[in-house]
């Protein structure tokens, strides 16, 4: 008789330790964290255990033979172990519910290694190992809802690798290094419901590989190396409510972006390197409660854009800490009507156009931390507005300009403070000129703004709404006749050769110390040019130029 015979009713074992100095019949002491090199045997009672923890061990092999006894077993951690390989010898049929074998040295899994533990496996947990790859249709667990593969070494995931898992519900592939998901990577998954891909190489969201997700409705892409976003991602996943994006390199938010995704609730975008939204971005994601755009480079989508949000009828929560925001235009945040939460912590802000947050109903908490206000006549409504709202909690504000306003908070300013005396930001005085070229000829938009301040010019121009980095570009300042007290700057952008490419609408941008303004967008028209001879007389040819 062993000396666990007298146990008849089902008991759970948790590793008894081997170096203890009790009794080894005390059965509430873990076994963990000693140097077991097999699966011990436990007697008669093994029939009897549900649960058996032999975590931090030496045990290199998981042998059949050794399992067997174990026949109500439904939890099994094999964690901290040093087994290097997993074989369909490996498993005998056992009731089997949870197993966990992270962090050992498994390099390769042989298929069917869980095929006797098919119809009670839910939980199975693999990582921190030293798995390369799954074969095609190893998992063939038709009542598993958990798999986790983290922290492996897989590179590769071909179309139909997930088949044989109908039940799954999570897929935790997290820091794999992974590069390249072949279309129909998890095709079969069609109740899985989140998809964890953080910390790995993508570079790209296709619906290939997500093709067959019907049901996904949580996908994790943070920490990759995405920069595109084709325009039919997410044909196949229309029931995603949670997409996170943070800390990858897209520079750009299309029109076709999010296309599909009408039930999305939340949208994270933070840390990424997007510098142009386009007008209908948004558009569609008509449940959207949270969007994250923290630590992108938007600026002008909050300077220049109206309504760059509008659609958005349900957002409750939109951050846009550290953008490089300088000034808010009045109609920003048009269409935010169930707006609560809005954070434009950490931007340099320097004007706020008047009643720009008025629309902003249900607001309840803004943040605002700014020691770049300018202090003039037209910030005079801020502090005013945000006392009578209670958002002086949240808010940090001063001024620097004028100057005998520095460093001071709007609440201590009195109204009679805030004067117009002069316009340190540039104001755009003449605007560039919509217009019709030529294929092949050239071209020149001018643009001109004036300011008070000394404080150095820059120039930029857009080509519908994206940043020109190669422009050809004309920049030259001159006094304007106000006592010698006004300088006005002058910035020409010279297009050569025209093509049809060229076809758009064009903005110059001007800045300084004090805030950016933007001009007018004018459009540029190519024609083409066809020369005809119609011959009224023999005599008088007449020229006609067609121009389309």
């Amino acid at each position: 008789m062993t000396l666990f015979s007298h146990l008849a009713s089902p008991v759970y074992i948790f590793l008894i330790n081997m170096k203890a100095d009790c009794p080894f019949s005390d059965i509430n002491r873990k076994l963990n964290n000693n140097e077991l090199e097999i699966i011990p045997d436990l007697g008669r009672v093994s029939a009897n255990i549900t649960v058996l923890s032999l975590t931090s061990n030496k045990i290199a092999n998981i042998l059949s033979e050794h399992l067997k006894p174990f026949q109500s077993l439904e939890i099994l951690d094999l964690s901290n172990n040093n087994i290097s390989e997993l074989k369909i010898s490996s498993f005998p049929s056992l009731q089997l519910k949870y197993l966990y074998i992270n962090s050992n040295r498994i390099t390769s899994v042989e298929p069917g290694t869980f095929d006797n533990l098919s119809t009670t496996l839910q939980v199975l947990k693999l990582n921190r190992n030293r798995i390369s790859a799954i074969p095609q249709k190893m998992f063939k667990l038709s009542h598993l809802q958990h798999l986790e593969l983290n922290r492996n070494k897989i590179k590769k995931i071909d179309g139909l690798t997930f088949q044989g898992l109908p039940a799954l519900k999570s897929l935790k592939l997290q820091r794999n290094g992974v590069t390249r998901l072949m279309d129909g990577a998890f095709w079969g998954l069609t109740n899985m419901e989140v998809l964890q891909l953080d910390h790995n190489n993508l570079t790209e969201i296709t619906k290939g590989w997500l093709y067959g997700l019907l049901m996904l409705q949580q996908l994790h892409l943070s920490q990759n190396a995405i920069s595109r976003i084709s325009p039919d991602a997410w044909e196949f996943c229309q029931k995603l409510s949670e997409l996170d994006l943070t800390f990858n390199q897209l520079s750009r938010l299309d029109d076709s972006s999010f296309v599909g995704l009408s039930v999305l609730v939340g949208l994270y975008i933070g840390n990424n390197k997007v510098n142009y939204i386009a007008d209908c971005a948004f558009r569609g994601l008509s449940s959207l409660q949270t969007l994250d755009l923290k630590n992108n480079e938007i600026s002008w989508t909050i300077e220049d854009m109206n309504g760059a949000f509008s659609g958005l009828d349900k957002l409750r929560k939109l951050v846009l800490q550290g953008n490089r925001i300088r000034s808010i235009t009045k109609k920003a945040f048009s269409g935010l009507d169930a707006l609560e939460h809005l954070d434009l912590s950490s931007n340099a802000i320097m004007s706020v156009q008047g009643n720009a947050f008025s629309q902003m109903r249900k607001l309840k908490e803004l943040h605002l931390n700014t020691s770049s206000l300018l202090c003039d006549c037209q910030l005079k409504w801020l502090p005013q507005w945000m006392s009578e709202n209670n958002f002086q909690n949240f808010v940090n504000a001063s001024c620097a300009h004028p100057q005998l306003l520095k460093g001071r908070s709007i609440f201590a300013v009195s109204l009679d403070g805030f004067v117009c005396d002069d316009f340190p930001k540039p104001q755009i005085t003449v605007q560039p000129e919509t217009q019709s070229a030529i294929k092949g000829s050239n071209l020149s938009f001018v643009c001109s703004a004036a300011s008070s301040s000394d404080s150095p010019m820059t120039f930029a121009w857009k080509k519908d709404n994206e940043l020109l980095q190669d422009a050809e570009m004309e920049n030259y300042a001159h006094l304007r006749a106000q006592g010698g007290e006004v300088m006005e700057y002058t910035t020409i952008l010279r297009l050569r050769n025209v093509e049809f490419s060229n076809e758009g609408k064009y903005q110059c941008v001007i800045s300084n110390h004090f805030g950016s303004s933007y001009s007018v967008k004018a459009k540029l028209t190519v024609n083409s040019k066809y020369v005809t001879f119609l011959y009224v007389n023999t005599v008088f040819p007449v020229l006609i130029i067609c121009i389309f």
